[in-house]
Parts: C-alpha cells; sequence; structure tokens
C-alpha cells in the first residue's frame, strides 16, 4: 500500500477543507481527527487503539502499532464495542468500520485530517512514513476565527509533556500564559510556537491557507503532486463546484454526516475577504505585535 497522508495545521486552518478536496480523488480513506481528545470524533479505539492524553499529543515510537493499524486500515471493531455503544457510536462503526474494509479491499490510502498532529509532523513523516501537508492561515484570521468561536489553549497540556520539551525548548516560553485569560495573547503565541515547529520539520509541505484559497484549483494540483493521487478533468470540476459554492449548485460531494468535520462548501475567495471579521483595528494591531515578541512581553 503506498504512503499514508497526513493533513495538519492548527484548528481553524483549513484541515478539513483540504482534507476534503484531496479526498476528492476518490483513491483515499478518509479519517477524522483521530488524535482530538474530544469524543466525538477521537476516543475511537476502532480507528486509533491509543489513549489520547493531551491536546496535541507529541508522539514518541509506542504510538506506532496503534497508527501503523490506522495507517494500514485495520479497523478494531471488539476494541470499538467495548468503548463506544450509544447508537451514534453505533453508526459511525459501521461507516468507519465498512469504510476501512473496502479501502483495504481496493487498495486505497489512509487521509488522515488531524489538526491536534500539528506537533508530531515530524514523527508522521518519519516514523510512519506520511505524505505531511501542514496548513499554516495568517496569524491575524487565525485569531479572528478562535475569537468567534470562544476558543482559548491551555498551555500546560503542551509543558506536561517531557518529550516536547525536550525537543522544543522554546514551548518553555509559553509557560507565563499558563492560566491567563487573555484569549488574544494566547491564540497568537501557540500560533507563533506551531509555525516554527513547522518551519523547522523536514520533509513535509508547508502551504498557507490563503494561497489555497486564492487559488485552489492550482493549489490543489500541486498537493495532488506531492501527495501521489491522481489529478484529472473530474476532480478539477469537484473541487471547483466544492470551492465556489452557490445556492444554486448541487453539492460535489457529501461533506457532512458522521465524520464531523468542520468544512463546508465555500465560495474560498469570499471566505478570504471575511477572515478578519469581528476584531476591531487595534486588535489588528496588537496581534500583529504580538507574533513578533516573545510570549512574556
Amino acid at each position: 500500500m503506498s504512503a499514508p497522508i497526513l493533513v495538519t495545521g492548527l484548528p481553524r486552518s483549513g484541515t478539513s477543507w483540504t482534507g476534503k478536496m484531496l479526498a476528492a480523488s476518490g483513491e483515499l480513506v478518509y479519517v477524522n481527527e483521530p488524535l482530538n481528545p474530544q469524543h466525538p470524533p477521537g476516543r475511537c479505539p476502532g480507528v486509533l487503539r491509543r489513549q489520547v492524553t493531551h491536546r496535541f499529543q507529541y508522539l514518541d515510537d509506542s504510538w506506532l502499532p496503534a497508527f501503523r493499524d490506522t495507517a494500514a486500515l485495520r479497523y478494531r471493531f471488539l476494541a470499538e464495542l467495548r468503548a463506544n455503544r450509544s447508537p451514534y457510536d453505533l453508526a459511525r462503526m459501521a461507516r468507519y468500520g465498512s469504510a476501512f474494509l473496502y479501502g483495504r479491499a481496493t487498495g486505497r490510502r489512509a487521509l488522515l485530517d488531524d489538526p491536534f498532529a500539528v506537533l508530531s509532523a515530524r514523527w508522521f513523516a518519519e516514523r510512519l512514513g506520511c505524505r505531511v501537508i501542514a496548513l499554516l492561515r495568517d496569524p491575524v484570521s487565525f485569531v479572528a476565527s478562535w475569537q468567534r468561536l470562544g476558543w482559548t489553549v491551555y498551555f500546560h497540556e503542551l509543558l506536561e509533556q517531557p518529550a516536547l520539551v525536550r525537543d522544543h525548548p522554546s514551548v518553555l516560553e509559553l509557560r507565563p500564559l499558563v492560566g491567563s485569560q487573555d484569549r488574544i495573547a494566547k491564540a497568537a503565541a501557540l500560533w507563533r510556537f506551531a509555525r516554527e515547529v513547522l518551519m523547522s520539520t523536514p520533509g513535509i509541505r508547508v502551504v498557507t491557507y490563503e494561497s489555497l484559497a486564492d487559488d485552489p484549483v492550482a493549489g490543489f494540483r500541486d498537493l495532488y503532486g506531492f501527495a501521489g493521487l491522481t489529478w484529472s478533468d473530474r476532480v478539477e470540476r469537484r473541487i471547483t463546484r466544492a470551492c465556489t459554492a452557490g445556492e444554486s449548485q448541487g453539492p460535489g460531494f457529501s461533506w457532512a454526516g458522521l465524520s464531523k468535520t468542520g468544512f463546508r462548501r465555500m465560495d474560498s475567495r469570499l471566505a478570504l475577504r471575511n477572515a478578519r471579521k469581528g476584531l476591531s483595528p487595534e486588535e489588528v494591531r496588537r496581534i500583529e505585535g504580538l507574533i513578533t515578541q516573545s510570549p512574556s512581553a
């Protein structure tokens, strides 16, 4: 079986959109956020037979057996039944289990869409053999999106991981923000740290969300080449429909259902124009300053 694919980047950076555009090839089995510690979509041992203990889990080789099974599309039905038995979980098991079985039978590859893998991108490339595509979003737009959703980050979850501190000691600069209620400062610091990790990781393809949204056909054609997927007229039509969504158009392919992704069909260029919505000019200037200074400043 060919190399699995990982699409990662911080949450709200376009990973679900990118993953679904790659899945338009028909050559992949889409696996949504196995490292998400929230159930659903995570904590599903049929998909990943290993307990996730932290957001942005930093992986070591003890994770190899579990992820080798996931990448090889081996679904663990008994493990899933022991852990999750609600009607929703059973329906999700049927969907994922059948997709894994069909994918193995037809030679499809696993596509892992997981923003919580962003700090372990190197591990996925080097130890699991993934083709890794990492999304970086404009920091002001990223912070604006988190602000609109009321999201924050808890840096103790990063600092509690000794291997992460060992390999990326600059994470210690985030310590002054532990317990802070300043969501803008925390989101900006997370963006800065994740960018540092990604830009120092060899062998992966880092692409900006903005470049893909501005010219999705050219951008995804390039990513298809990097990932070893087949570009065709049919794929181009599906991506064009999905990225220029209008009320009069029928769906290019299904986004919703049990996978619970963050993606919805959209006009990608229009989304760029609205990306900073909700921030005042003063907040924009503050974010621009925060990403160039130390977290404790």
